[in-house]
């Protein structure tokens, strides 16, 4: 059941499934969200029923501001405010102590929560709406089944799940990619998953570096090696190896089905595969990298062969996702 985003009845209509303890598709400018209210547990554990998601995967809950936050949070750090205070509403999810007794199945039974303040206008009307009718927040991992490429359009959501469940349709997500996550629930902040803002902006704001994860980090959302994935085979491969690949292919003819995404263009006598442009721009790839690798699999690409980003911090975000693509079909 799809439904505008912009007609404020359909707002008023998400809002009241939500309230009821329905599932909900949610645009966002990241990826689009399969939506519940954190705040019962029941109505969680539809969205780990509906994607085939482990209960113990930790979701990120959704709120409309600071104030949104805190009833979810034991306390809020010094490190998440300030992050809050720059990126919030925005791509970045802070992990941050929870409360106990709430939001438990959110959290993945986990003594930590993730919360994010999304920026898309129609997630905003939505919680605001819904916090009118008393949820503080929504749980919404990606509108996808549990560890296959996130959906940017309301089609995809629809092609995901069955007719019955009501998707807002908000157009294409801004971003394109997951929230950036940060763990401030210990001394000193880690990335647990990079996103849209890059480790520079964020530790500016933090006046400290980002950890990495170790050990005892908190579970985090999308953060398994293999994630993301389309079913036609993802290979992650260096311009130089991608080329001699190439053309070892063609001498064989063996390139049937394969579809190419690089920001170089390859010569080849060969029409067996399919080349599709990456842009050159990091804020560009994330936001059509999904889309493009739907398309791929829409047109029955065997084996997608892309070529690895820049080793650059402004395409952490990219890389981080197409290297868990890759991951699910590893040798």
């Amino acid at each position: 059941m799809l439904l505008s985003g912009q007609d404020p009845a359909a707002i008023l209509a998400a809002a009241q499934r939500l309230a009821a303890g329905e599932l909900l598709g949610l645009p966002t400018e990241t990826v689009y969200g399969l939506a519940a209210r954190a705040d019962r547990d029941e109505a969680v554990a539809k969205i780990f029923a509906a994607k085939g998601r482990p209960a113990d995967h930790p979701l990120i809950v959704h709120v409309l501001d600071t104030a949104g936050a805190e009833p979810f949070a034991e306390h809020l750090p010094d490190t998440a405010r300030r992050l809050m205070d720059a990126f919030w509403p925005g791509p970045l999810t802070v992990i941050v102590p929870r409360r106990a007794g709430v939001a438990e199945a959110a959290a993945g039974g986990q003594s930590t929560v993730g919360l994010r303040a999304p920026s898309h206008p129609v997630a905003r009307a939505v919680l605001a709406a819904a916090r009118a009718l008393g949820v503080a927040g929504v749980a919404a991992p990606s509108a996808n089944r549990f560890g296959r490429v996130s959906p940017t359009l309301a089609q995809h959501v629809i092609e995901e799940f069955e007719p019955g469940l009501m998707v807002l349709d908000g157009g294409a997500c801004d971003v394109g990619i997951e929230s950036s996550i940060v763990d401030c629930s210990r001394e000193h902040p880690a990335l647990l998953r990079p996103g849209l803002l890059s480790r520079e902006r964020l530790e500016a704001v933090l006046g400290e570096p980002l950890r990495a994860p170790d050990a005892a980090a908190p579970k985090a959302s999308g953060t398994l090696a293999a994630h993301y994935a389309p079913r036609a085979r993802v290979r992650l491969l260096a311009s130089d190896a991608l080329a001699s690949r190439l053309a070892v292919g063609a001498a064989a003819g063996v390139l049937e089905g394969l579809a190419v995404y690089s920001r170089a263009q390859f010569q080849s006598a060969q029409a067996a595969w399919r080349w599709q442009p990456m842009p050159a721009d990091p804020v560009a790839a994330a936001h059509e990298l999904f889309a493009v690798l739907r398309v791929l699999d829409a047109e029955g690409a065997r084996e997608i062969w892309v070529e690895a980003p820049p080793v650059d911090s402004a395409w952490d975000g990219v890389r981080d996702r197409l290297s868990r693509a890759a991951a699910a079909f590893s040798d």
